[in-house]
């Protein structure tokens, strides 16, 4: 089946729920919310005490009555309840307006490609607990194609890895359809993950979360020889300092990486080869939040032979989409139903 344009140009409010972020679109006033999504809750009165960026600066540093809650996972809503009373406090007064403007407004909201029955479900009730009476499910993968500029309607292979915090999707795109796709539980979270267990387990040493981004640094080559990494010591609690080789990191980081090349490859066999040739000049877009990894380009470009690009604003890519076909900024092209 598919979802025409006609049907989410009448929709007002295009939403992309994402593990690490949420976005919100508003038609004809644009992007309107980009916050963690992310809520601290007093497990005692239940009250919401600080949504998206407060409550991401809480996390790690909470007394035992207050818990920060991450209602998605994966572009999965996992916790509704949770997802509308951050959604709510998200939106602000300026989308409980058009909502009173438009008692019978509608929504779009972005799904992973292969999302099952009861994530639809999900993200459909998180939706109309927040007001919608309609909501419109379109394929992140082509939103995201539209958001970053590539002519997905054309008869020409693109191919699109969209990077996020917790998943990687991969797909190669053809006259609006995706020809095929492949998901793979990787995204930026499982390369901190990664070093930070190298770390535990080769030096005994806890890293704190806001360490881990300098080492990143690791994927592109820029560490110097010895790397000096502090945290706290496993056994005495102390704070440590250690010296870290970069290359044993990269050793470190090389699974999560093999994963994603064995899905680009796996995507790659099921194409025709006429595609396939249209790849080997159009290469890679590299889209989510997590595609600005440091020389993740450089290493995708390497291991495949194909030219890597990342977009203006990755992760962004999936909502403005999104909202370009809410707008009417796309050429009419039938728009397929996420997959069940």
């Amino acid at each position: 089946m598919t979802l025409s344009l006609d049907h989410l140009r009448r929709c007002t409010v295009a939403a992309d729920l994402g593990a690490s972020r949420t976005r919100i679109y508003l038609k004809q006033s644009g992007l309107i919310v980009d916050e963690p999504s992310v809520v601290a809750v007093n497990t005692k009165t239940g009250a919401l005490l600080a949504v998206g960026s407060p409550a991401e600066r809480m996390a790690g540093r909470t007394p035992a009555n207050i818990r920060v809650v991450r209602p998605i996972n994966g572009g999965t809503v996992v916790d509704i309840d949770m997802a509308q009373r951050m959604l709510r406090a998200m939106v602000g007064p300026k989308l409980r307006r058009a909502f009173r403007r438009k008692p019978l407004l509608r929504a779009a909201v972005c799904i992973p490609h292969d999302a099952d029955p009861l994530a639809r479900r999900a993200a459909l009730e998180t939706l109309i607990g927040l007001g919608a009476r309609r909501v419109e499910l379109v394929d992140s993968l082509v939103t995201a194609g539209i958001g970053c500029g590539l002519p997905v309607e054309q008869p020409e292979a693109t191919m699109i890895v969209q990077v996020g915090a917790a998943t990687t999707q991969v797909a190669v795109l053809s006259l609006g359809s995706i020809v095929a796709a492949e998901k793979v539980p990787i995204g930026g979270e499982t390369f901190d993950r990664a070093l930070v267990q190298h770390l535990r387990n080769q030096h005994e040493l806890l890293l704190p979360s806001l360490a881990v981004r300098p080492l990143h640094q690791v994927l592109n080559g820029e560490m110097p020889q010895v790397t000096e990494v502090h945290g706290r010591d496993v056994a005495t609690g102390l704070a440590r300092t250690v010296k870290v080789d970069p290359e044993s990191l990269r050793l470190a980081v090389r699974t999560p990486l093999t994963s994603l090349l064995d899905a680009i490859r796996a995507v790659l066999h099921r194409c025709p080869p006429d595609l396939v040739a249209d790849l080997a000049d159009r290469g890679i877009m590299l889209t989510g939040g997590a595609a600005q990894l440091p020389g993740l380009d450089t290493t995708l470009r390497e291991n495949t032979g194909m030219p890597v690009n990342v977009a203006e604003d990755p992760g962004l890519c999936a909502v403005q989409g999104l909202g370009a076909m809410l707008e009417g900024r796309v050429r009419p092209v039938a728009i397929p139903e996420p997959a069940n």
